[in-house]
């Protein structure tokens, strides 16, 4: 029996989550030189996956934290805040883009994706 599907795609509305990003499983293995610029690679893949968007924008401070310990020695887990935003730009192929901000946490023990309210 094949199975009916539905022609029309879900829309997409701007939307505000936390993650946390182990970027440990993501560096493995890379070589020392690469792994700051790799790991800023890593992210902007994660937020296009998650977040169902091309254009994924990285925040000046989520890239000063990951330099923070230089090129090598990076955190080992992320906290970050993913926003999906309309584009206001009039010749903008996408109609969405992800904003990707750091949020400085204690501890990362208990912490789940959550969904944040708009102020």
């Amino acid at each position: 029996m094949a199975k009916t599907t539905k022609s029309a795609r879900k829309t997409v509305e701007p939307i505000t989550r936390d993650y946390t990003v182990h970027m440990h499983k993501y560096i493995h293995k890379i070589q020392f030189k690469r792994r700051a610029p790799r790991a800023i690679r890593e992210i902007r893949k994660f937020a296009s996956k998650a977040m169902l968007t091309k254009d994924v924008r990285i925040d000046t401070t989520l890239n000063r934290y990951i330099w923070s310990n230089g090129i090598r020695n990076l955190p080992r887990r992320i906290r970050v805040r993913m926003t999906r935003k309309r584009n206001e730009e009039e010749d903008a192929k996408e109609k969405m883009y992800t904003l990707v901000q750091h949020i400085p946490v204690e501890s990362f023990k208990g912490l789940q994706t959550e969904v944040v309210k708009d102020e």
